[in-house]
C-alpha cells in the first residue's frame, strides 16, 4: 500500500523585515517586523515552508511542535495539526482583540498555522496540486482580489530610527511609499501610485489615527478621484457609537471595518450592531469575531456582514470552514493583514482562491514590503488589482534560503523581538501610552 512521505526534519525560523513609519490605533511601527518561519522536510525530498506572527511566545510554542511533526506522515496532517490546536493553542484563555492590546495578540494568533502550511505545501508537491484544491471544497477561483492598504505615515527623519528610505526608486509605488503621508491630498497620492503600479479597485484607509472627522474626509477625497471603488475605513473600533454613526451616515463607505467597539458596559459586537441599524452601512471585523464561539454571539447580534478571519487567527483550514458557514447563511468572508514576507502572501491567496461564496478583496501589507524583502524567487504578484492562481504544487512558491538566512540574520541582530508600537511614538508625543478610545496621534 503506498503511504505518504513522512517528516523528517522541522526548523523554526525567527526573521525580520524592513517596515515604514506607519500609524495605527496601537501607535507607530518601530523600522522593523518579526516573522517566524517553518521549514519541513520529508523523506521524499520535499520541502514545506510556512510562515506566521513574530515573536518570542510563538517562536516557543513552534519549537515545542517539534516532536510532534517530525516522523509523522504528511497525509495525517489533519491529526497533526488537531492535536496542536489543542496543546499549544492559547486563545480559550485570551480577551480577543475587541480593545486592540497587542500583548493579546500572540493569544489570538494560531501559531500552527505556519506549521499547517508547510505540511499542505508538502502534501501538494506530493499530489502535484495547489494547496486551494485540498482546503474546503477545492478552488473557487483562479483570480483573488486584492485591496490597496492606504496607511498614514509620519515622518521618519523627525528620529534617529533606522527606517529606510526608498525616495530614488524609479517605481511610484516604491518612491513615496516610506515617506510621510498625513493629510488627505497624501492619502490620495498613495491611491494613486497603487493604482499606477498595481492596478487596484478598491481600497482601506487604516484609521485610528487622526480626528474621525479628518479620516473621512480623506475616504472621501478618495472616492472623489476614484469614483467607482470600493472604499472602507478601520479605526480599530476607536470611535465612540455615536460618533461612528455620524461620521459614517451617508459617506461613500462601501462598508466599515470595526468602526466602534466596547463602550460603557457593551462590547463590540452589541455597538456594532446598533451601527449597522443606525446608519445601514455593513460592517466587517477581525476584532470581534476571532473564534467560534465569538462567531456565534456576532452572527446572533447580527453585528457582521464580513469576516476578515485571518488564517493565521482560524487556521488554513478553520478559516475555509469560516467561508462555507459565512457562504450558507450569505455573509461574506475575507482575510485580515499584519506586516508580512511573501510565503505569508502565498498562504492567503491559496486560502482565497478556496473560500466559498462572493468574498471581499483581500487585505495584504504585502505593498508595504513587496521590491525589499522577498524571502521567495517568485513571489505572487499584484496585477490588475489581483492576483492569479496557477498550477504549480503546493503553496506555489520557491523560497530562497539564502534570502532567509539573511533575514535570520537581521532578526539576530535586534534588540527586542515582540511587538511594540509605542516606542516609535515617543518621537511623535512625549510618553505616549496606548488608549483604545483614543486615536494615536490625538492627545
Amino acid at each position: 500500500m503506498m503511504k505518504t512521505p513522512i517528516v523528517t526534519e522541522m526548523k523554526v525560523i525567527p526573521v525580520a523585515g524592513y517596515d515604514s513609519l506607519l500609524l495605527s490605533l496601537s501607535g507607530a511601527h518601530a523600522p522593523f517586523y518579526t516573522r517566524n518561519l517553518v521549514y519541513l522536510q520529508d523523506n521524499s525530498g520535499n520541502e514545506g515552508w510556512g510562515e506566521v506572527h513574530g515573536g518570542v511566545a510563538i517562536k516557543q510554542s513552534l519549537e515545542a511542535a517539534i516532536p510532534f511533526v517530525v516522523g509523522r506522515p504528511i497525509g495525517e496532517y489533519r491529526q497533526i495539526i488537531g492535536n496542536l490546536a489543542g496543546v499549544h493553542n492559547k486563545t480559550a484563555n485570551a480577551e480577543s482583540l475587541q480593545n486592540l492590546d497587542l500583548s493579546k495578540l500572540k493569544d489570538i494568533v494560531h501559531g500552527e498555522t505556519a506549521i499547517e502550511a508547510a505540511l499542505l505545501d508538502l502534501m501538494g508537491k506530493f499530489l502535484n496540486c495547489p494547496v486551494c484544491d485540498l482546503l474546503g471544497d477545492g478552488r473557487q477561483r483562479s483570480d483573488v482580489t486584492i485591496l490597496g492598504y492606504l496607511f498614514y505615515i509620519q515622518d521618519r527623519k523627525k528620529t534617529d530610527l533606522p527606517y529606510i528610505d526608498e525616495s530614488s526608486s524609479s517605481n511610484p509605488w516604491y518612491k513615496i511609499r516610506r515617506n510621510p503621508h498625513m493629510t488627505s491630498a497624501s492619502i490620495v497620492e498613495e491611491a494613486q501610485a497603487l493604482t499606477e503600479v498595481y492596478g487596484f479597485e478598491n481600497f482601506k484607509l487604516k484609521g485610528g489615527v487622526l480626528r474621525g472627522e479628518e479620516e473621512m474626509e480623506a475616504i472621501e477625497e478618495v472616492a472623489r478621484h476614484f469614483p467607482k471603488a470600493r472604499i472602507n475605513i478601520d479605526p480599530n473600533g476607536a470611535w465612540k457609537l455615536k460618533d461612528a454613526i455620524r461620521l459614517c451616515k451617508g459617506s461613500s463607505l462601501t462598508y466599515a471595518e470595526d468602526p466602534c467597539g466596547t463602550e460603557s458596559g457593551y462590547s463590540g459586537r452589541e455597538t456594532m450592531a446598533e451601527f449597522k441599524e443606525a446608519t445601514g452601512k455593513p460592517t466587517a471585523t477581525n476584532m470581534i469575531a476571532t473564534d467560534w464561539r465569538q462567531l456565534k454571539h456576532a452572527i446572533i447580534e447580527k453585528s457582521v456582514d464580513i469576516v476578515l478571519a485571518d488564517p493565521h487567527f482560524w487556521g488554513m483550514a478553520g478559516s475555509i470552514r469560516c467561508s462555507q458557514i459565512l457562504a450558507d447563511w450569505g455573509l461574506t468572508w475575507g482575510s485580515h493583514s499584519n506586516n508580512h514576507f511573501d510565503i505569508t502572501l502565498a498562504q492567503y491567496v491559496q486560502c482565497a482562491a478556496a473560500a466559498k461564496g462572493d468574498i471581499t478583496p483581500l487585505d495584504t501589507h504585502w505593498i508595504w514590503q513587496e521590491g525589499h524583502d522577498e524571502l521567495t524567487i517568485n513571489p505572487p504578484k499584484i496585477v490588475g488589482g489581483k492576483v492569479h492562481v496557477g498550477d504549480a504544487p503546493g503553496l506555489g512558491i520557491e523560497v530562497d534560503k539564502d534570502r532567509v538566512r539573511k533575514a535570520n540574520g537581521l532578526y539576530n541582530k535586534l534588540s527586542y523581538w515582540d511587538r511594540n508600537d509605542a516606542i516609535s511614538m515617543q518621537y511623535f508625543i512625549p510618553d505616549w501610552k496606548f488608549d483604545s478610545k483614543m486615536p494615536c496621534m490625538v492627545r
